[in-house]
């Protein structure tokens, strides 16, 4: 039962996250310059979300989902992230994390959950009430108010060095770090590429990284959830949001 309320949770922000960050982008007006703009606009829309779930016919109390989510224009790219889903961008061969992963090993983290009452209990990794190791998310209101749905928000100057973005759940990033990963992909989506020139009915070259990366995860025996999500920066005529995936509980 936990499972598939996991899988509501989940697909529920997948299937409407984005409707409502791009209602509350509309409805935001504020006159402090379109950083602070998206940063209200997003911040105000994962409150949504949350609430959303408090109504117990869409999913228990007691489940959740981390939510990645990344808007793109011309010159910027803006990553929004709440819980340990992660956003990595590959600039010049080398990994560039955009979200940092909300767990309790981060001192403002673990400090505000303390400081705001919480208890943090160690049964083999530190949780939250003894219950969760990460510190934000979006559901799990039997931990509110300490695990919070409040994400935090980073701005990037696009690149001409920039290949592409990956978006993934910690099914991934507990078994490979971000350099193996960029290294990984890199090394593949290359590869691709030139097959797709001889052969323009080949499949998407960022579908066949992400199922590659997905079948070294698994082959590592990672036990959670896995989603991935390759965003191509160089080609994008070629552009897709291609994901590879064991269970959907998690990456939105």
């Amino acid at each position: 039962m936990r499972r598939c309320g996991e899988q509501r949770v989940s697909k529920y922000c997948a299937n409407e996250l984005h409707k409502i960050i791009a209602e509350e982008w509309r409805r935001e007006s504020g006159n402090d310059g379109w950083h602070k703009r998206w940063e209200a606009a997003l911040c105000r829309a994962y409150g949504r979300a949350d609430d959303a779930l408090k109504d117990k016919s869409l999913a228990p109390y007691s489940v959740r989902t981390t939510a990645s989510v990344v808007i793109l224009s011309a010159c910027q790219i803006i990553a929004a992230n709440c819980g340990d889903s992660r956003v990595v961008l590959c600039r010049g061969k080398q990994a560039s994390p955009l979200t940092v992963d909300h767990k309790l090993d981060r001192e403002d983290e673990l400090a505000r959950i303390i400081n705001g009452g919480g208890r943090v209990v160690d049964w083999g990794c530190l949780r939250v009430e003894g219950v969760l190791s990460m510190t934000r998310a979006i559901g799990d209101h039997d931990l509110k108010p300490w695990v919070v749905s409040v994400p935090e928000v980073t701005f990037t100057t696009r690149s001409e060095d920039d290949e592409f973005l990956i978006l993934a759940s910690d099914g991934l990033w507990d078994v490979l770090s971000n350099d193996d990963v960029v290294k990984l992909a890199r090394y593949e989506l290359r590869q691709r590429r030139k097959e797709l020139k001889k052969d323009d009915t080949s499949s998407s070259p960022l579908c066949y990284v992400a199922e590659e990366l997905l079948k070294i995860v698994l082959d590592a025996l990672s036990f959670d959830n896995i989603s991935i999500i390759i965003v191509d920066l160089k080609f994008p005529e070629r552009r897709c949001l291609p994901r590879a995936e064991k269970r959907d509980e998690k990456q939105t």
